[in-house]
């Protein structure tokens, strides 16, 4: 599912349906509220991060999103932005015992409030979501 980056797709394009490959409506929704105070932000986020990175060969996107919502926890100062990856780590194919898991991992490296932080996050998360069968 990884996307490659290719000369005749603009950033923009690129980033943009990485962005609703991985995150859907709500990678919109962030999209759209920077519309009115910096819509200019608001393309960068979608060039750089979805465009570039997210668009690049050698990690697919499930591997992404674990890298993201480990390294969003570990932070402890970026809830809204760990739940939309929470959200896009079940929309690209990780489990919810997956991502418990990698949030309980974050304890030993970011420390117990991370970790709890991360885990009720999850938990707002999980409980807007449909449960699916745990096949991943």
């Amino acid at each position: 599912m990884t996307q490659t980056q290719t000369p005749d797709v603009s950033r923009f394009d690129r980033g943009q349906r990485a962005l609703s490959d991985i995150d859907g409506e709500a990678g919109e929704a962030v999209v759209a509220a920077l519309a009115d105070i910096a819509p200019d932000f608001a393309r960068y986020l979608i060039e750089f991060p979805f465009g570039d990175i997210y668009s690049r060969p050698g990690l697919d996107l499930r591997s992404r999103e674990i890298a993201t919502i480990a390294a969003l926890a570990a932070l402890g100062n970026a809830a809204p932005q760990l739940k939309v990856h929470i959200a896009a780590g079940l929309n690209v194919g990780l489990t919810r015992t997956k991502i418990t898991e990698i949030l309980m991992q974050m304890a030993v490296y970011a420390g117990f409030p991370a970790a709890l932080n991360g885990l009720f996050a999850a938990k707002e998360v999980f409980a807007r979501h449909p449960k699916p069968a745990e096949t991943a």
